[in-house]
């Protein structure tokens, strides 16, 4: 490998937060020792479960060039409404329909994105933000606000299904680690491929890149962007119905206000805010140490107030970070 390809490597946006990953969990281990435990492992991955899924959902729409900050509201949506048809009586305990029920609601809304902005040719941001209080509006008017705290049948019986459970020999308490786990970690391999392998995720990058260039280079731009929201949206239902599983209920604002931690993990990860360009490994370890910071300051007692504060300064330096690898890769070029 040549010397500036491994120079570069070194210095990527991956490895320099990978490098703050490892200080920050050495910094963390020094003051509280039982970080560096199973149980960390486990706890720290329960968490990242829910933000890796939307976290590859945004990914993959700014990616293309757009933005969505409606995900929260249809998800919200997605994961209330099964659990509303069965306590009426009017759907089944299986799991099969309650996350059918769901991803077909994200996608639903994920069309309708796509319409405003594909077709009408309303700005994504505007766009997802009147998605999101049409959703979250509708979802209170029409189904109320009452909290569903049991599940059926079906989904408890995933519930009860763990790939890991480990024993602290210490203190005898039980940490479990759900087979629902596996589902970001396939589907992050899934997106990778399809955006470095496939002529489609070579197409998101070009119309994130430069829309109109794509567009006479003789892509399918508007089919793409239907794709990046479709897929968005689709993928918000399930995953929406993964967070009611594991956290055994669903609540018509439970997901509301996460857009900009996941929008922030994207960007700490690389991913550029105007698009065509990004990637999955960049994306989870954003997230990664975004769960890391939220979780872990709680093992130190430090405050909620000041936890905010810590995420919102790495919230800056990420992002200053991906400014700084932006400028830094353009200057190369045009050398």
């Amino acid at each position: 490998m040549k010397k500036g390809k491994r120079n570069s490597m070194l210095t990527s946006t991956q490895m320099i937060l990978l490098y703050v990953i490892i200080v920050f969990c050495i910094i963390v281990g020094l003051r509280q020792p039982a970080f560096f435990s199973v149980a960390t492992v486990i706890n720290i991955a329960r968490a990242a479960i829910f933000s890796a899924c939307f976290a590859l959902c945004e990914m993959i729409v700014i990616i293309s060039g757009g933005i969505d900050v409606s995900f929260p509201a249809i998800g919200c949506v997605a994961m209330y409404v099964p659990m509303y048809l069965i306590d009426k009586g009017m759907g089944s305990q299986s799991a099969w329909f309650c996350f059918g029920v769901a991803i077909l609601i994200g996608l639903g809304f994920g069309l309708f994105n796509s319409i405003l902005i594909a077709v009408l040719d309303i700005p994504p941001l505007i766009a997802t933000l009147a998605t999101s209080s049409i959703a979250s509006g509708g979802a209170v008017t029409i189904f109320g606000s009452h909290d569903y705290t049991s599940l059926p049948e079906g989904l408890q019986k995933i519930y009860n299904t763990n790939l890991i459970t480990y024993v602290d020999p210490n203190t005898g308490f039980s940490y479990v680690l759900n087979i629902l786990v596996l589902v970001p970690i396939i589907a992050s391999i899934i997106v990778a491929f399809l955006l470095k392998r496939t002529m489609l995720g070579r197409g998101l990058y070009a119309i994130g890149g430069a829309k109109h260039a794509a567009r006479v280079a003789g892509l399918n731009v508007r089919g793409l962007q239907f794709f990046a929201y479709i897929f968005s949206g689709a993928f918000t239902g399930l995953t929406a119905m993964i967070y009611t599983t594991l956290m055994k209920s669903a609540r018509i604002s439970a997901l509301m206000g996460d857009e900009m931690i996941i929008i922030a993990a994207c960007v700490i990860g690389g991913v550029r805010i105007t698009g065509g360009h990004g990637t999955v490994s960049g994306t989870l370890l954003g997230v990664l140490l975004i769960t890391l910071v939220q979780n872990s300051l709680n093992m130190l007692g430090i405050p909620t107030s000041w936890q905010r504060f810590v995420v919102g300064i790495i919230i800056l330096l990420g992002t200053i970070l991906t400014s700084w690898q932006t400028k830094r890769s353009l200057k190369a070029e045009k050398a």
